[in-house]
């Protein structure tokens, strides 16, 4: 039976159930209120992020859910401006009326966590590191998602390429290391790459959590670094058509997006659909423009589903593509950027829209089918997805490198009904991916992998204790095809299997309202990605020949972490120590004067640096923490601190392309004015302290800088529709620097030529709105 078979057999046997299962439905209502003056809270928001449902209080803080499961235990989170979020279980087994009264406060609330645990709870709860990012912090000035979290989540940096492109990187850990999911599904494009983005529309995510630290557990081999999940906005209330407009422009390289959403629910069929664009040309360094570097981007998303009471079924789509130029810098004379003919780039050229050669097309499509099935007093998820990533590199019209990538996923989880106290969970995963090369030139050869796992969950929760224990299973093969051209091999082919027992267990003790303490320690595993194992050719977009290594093991993280989280009246913050023990760990690594010369099809010859997959063990150890003071309502001072220590214990040396230590720190005055509601000011600095422990055989050091922000905005009233206005300036002082982690860095950007490199770009100012809707109430 073929995997395809396969995978549609399974997918026929996980949901039947649910066509064989009638509930009768619940429902749950109550009111929400002052504490102190007992009065009603209208407007709050009530949401039971498992079955994915979200209501609004009326003007007697009356709120209600209908067609809910007939049984089962879940997590009701309340929020509401000025008021503490108050999270608790309810049991719909015996349907009655929950009442919540708020507390107020200045602080931002812990969430609902639901990255890293199967089971949804109060981050005191989650003995993993997570953060929640929410709507209006990911729509801040940020060049890309990954961009707005590498600001505000400490742990959190990038790899960039200019502003085009971002990857993750938490804990020092990315590329294959870091799991994005979006949809509930893992994104599986070429994480491999230096130059390789994440295919996610910035403009999409109603909030975001971040998971640092390794979480095989759940979701196989590559989380072992962490992971960022994307997560849907909910559906409104029955009977209610909401939605938004936003926009907004960057003056250093007159970035433009806009994006535009509508989501309703008619008594259970919810929908939704979205449409965004964004658009960019060159941007401008200190010293002026880089050449070719600006892109443009569509995204095109909808989801149709169900929420009935035996639970929730939604078909999730999306479009997305991406065009990034690039250049490889060539020098006049005096020193001035040049075309291929010689001649320097004008003004117009540089602002220009239209992307020249060489360029990147990226296009990704997928397919997510999420459902959830009240099953007797438990309950099944299963998330199934279809993928297919195309990307090519392009010297010219015809594509040098065409990788046609095409992945088929399953994710099921079943929850037992309690007992005794624990909470049990047992899931399966597996997907295909199938790739192909379609250009002209080959990095990486044609490949088929599959992979399966199990695993077994419990949770338990005693007085103000929880404990939290899991064993997973995985099997993971790779096959790699053999190629001649011209009687000459370029790919030898390969062969590999892996199998891996991974585990993990962790703790939260709540010491008091103020106080709590989580600890979480495992080990994963990471297998070899076809590229580590099979690379042979010029990789187009890192300027460099890179070699694979069909022998390569797969790598095994032993992993520990431990948080203090405390929150007060005036204060609240966290401090947190990990330490991450990786053998076999893979990376691709050059030296001096291993170069090797490539002659294209025009007989023109070019100098690459030779880079090899190795292997060495690394030790990853760091601090990371977060500190708010609230003196007054209106006043916030907001901070975020995070360093890493990474040595490759095999050569006794730093390992390469680690983040620098940062602390970033915003001062935000939040006034009351007549008329204007959400008023705020800011000020912030962005310092990154030197990175003198790099690799000194393929890595240069960088030095320290201090970036100077601000910001002002507001929320007006046009009759009754409210809009966001904003502007916002980043590096204000226009500072000259190189980030650690930035690919135009010396040494970086052209191995042959260390000294060359390009600044990270300069002063950015951005004006943008944003408009909620609604439509039907």
């Amino acid at each position: 039976m073929t995997f395809k078979k396969t995978y549609l057999y399974i997918t026929i046997l996980l949901i039947t159930p649910f066509l064989a299962f009638t509930a009768f439905a619940s429902t749950v209502t109550g009111k929400v209120s002052d504490a102190k003056t007992n009065e009603a809270i209208a407007g709050a928001t009530v949401t039971i992020t498992q079955l994915r449902l979200s209501t609004i209080t009326d003007a007697n803080g009356s709120y209600t859910f209908r067609s809910l499961p007939a049984k089962g235990k879940f997590l009701v989170e309340v929020r509401s401006l000025g008021y503490k979020t108050m999270i608790r279980a309810i049991d719909i087994a015996d349907p009655k009326t929950y009442n919540f009264a708020l507390a107020t406060s200045v602080m931002e609330a812990r969430e609902v966590v639901i990255t890293g645990t199967p089971i949804a709870g109060n981050s005191k709860t989650n003995s993993t590191s997570a953060t929640t990012v929410n709507r209006e912090d990911l729509l801040t000035p940020a060049n890309n998602l990954i961009d707005a979290l590498a600001k505000q989540v400490p742990g959190v940096s990038q790899i960039t390429t200019g502003p085009a492109i971002s990857k993750p990187v938490i804990r020092g850990l990315s590329y294959n290391r870091v799991v994005t999911l979006s949809d509930g599904i893992k994104q599986q494009g070429q994480q491999w790459g230096d130059e390789h983005g994440i295919e996610i529309d910035q403009y999409q995510g109603d909030r975001v959590e971040v998971l640092r630290g390794a979480s095989s557990l759940l979701y196989g081999s590559d989380a072992i670094g962490g992971v960022i999940n994307i997560l849907e906005p909910l559906s409104p209330p029955p009977g209610q058509i909401r939605g938004e407009v936003l926009s907004n422009y960057s003056t250093n390289n007159g970035l433009s997006g806009s994006s535009v959403m509508l989501t309703g629910n008619d008594s259970g069929f919810v929908w939704r659909t979205r449409a965004s664009y964004q658009n960019a040309y060159s941007f401008k360094t200190p010293t002026g423009y880089f050449p070719n570097s600006g892109f443009n981007q569509t995204n095109l998303s909808g989801m149709l589903g169900l929420n009935k009471g035996w639970g929730y079924s939604h078909l999730n789509l999306s479009y997305f593509k991406n065009n990034i130029g690039f250049y490889d810098p060539q020098f006049d004379s005096q020193g001035n950027y040049v075309n291929d003919e010689g001649e320097q780039f004008t003004d117009k050229d540089y602002k220009s829209r239209t992307l020249q050669f060489p360029r990147q097309d990226i296009r990704h499509y997928k397919a997510a089918l999420n459902n959830s099935f009240a099953i007797g007093t438990g309950s099944l998820k299963v998330d199934l997805g279809y993928q297919k990533n195309q990307r090519r590199e392009l010297d010219n019209p015809t594509p040098a490198l065409f990788f046609d990538l095409n992945t088929y996923s399953l994710d099921a989880k079943y929850y037992l009904p309690e007992s005794n106290g624990w909470e049990p969970v047992i899931g399966v995963s597996g997907d295909l991916n199938h790739s192909v090369n379609k250009g002209s030139e080959f990095l990486v050869p044609a490949y088929n992998t599959y992979s399966t796992g199990a695993f077994a969950f419990a949770k338990k929760s005693w007085d103000k204790n929880t404990f939290n224990a899991g064993l997973r299973y995985d099997y993971i093969y790779n096959k790699g095809n053999q190629l001649y051209i011209d009687n000459e091999q370029k790919f030898a082919g390969f062969e590999n299997k892996f199998s891996n027992i991974s585990y993990a267990a962790g703790f939260t003790h709540i010491f008091n309202d103020n106080l709590n303490f989580k600890a979480n320690a495992g080990s994963a595993f990471r297998a070899p990605n076809p590229a580590e194992l099979g690379s042979n050719g010029v990789h187009e977009g890192s300027y460099r020949y890179e070699i694979g290594n069909p022998d390569l093991k797969p790598e095994r993280s032993y992993q520990a972490d431990a948080t203090l989280e405390f929150d007060s009246k005036v204060v609240s913050g966290s401090f947190g120590v990990y330490e991450n023990y990786i053998r076999n760990y893979i990376y691709a690594s050059s030296r001096t004067g291993d170069n090797i010369t490539v002659t294209d099809d025009n007989g023109n010859p070019t100098m690459y640096a030779v880079y090899h997959y190795g292997q060495v063990n690394a030790n990853l150890m760091g601090l990371e923490g977060s500190l708010t003071i609230h003196p007054a309502k209106f006043l916030h001072f907001e901070n975020t601190f995070g360093y890493t220590h990474a040595q490759n214990t095999t050569f006794d040396r730093p390992l390469a392309f680690i983040p620098a230590a940062t602390v970033h720190n915003t001062l935000r005055f939040e006034p009351s004015i007549r008329n204007l509601q959400s008023s705020f000011i800011y000020v912030g600095l962005d310092n990154a302290f030197a990175q003198n422990r790099v690799d000194a055989t393929f890595e240069t050091p960088t030095s320290s800088y201090t970036l100077i922000n601000a910001g002002i905005g507001t929320t007006v009233k046009l009759g009754k529709q409210p809009v966001k206005l904003y502007v916002s300036g980043n590096n204000l002082a226009n500072k000259k620097y190189y980030d650690a982690l930035s690919r135009f860095k010396p040494g970086r950007l052209d191995q042959t030529n260390p000294t060359l490199g390009v600044y990270n770009p300069g002063r950015n100012i951005t004006f943008g709105f944003y408009m909620p809707l609604a439509l039907k109430n």
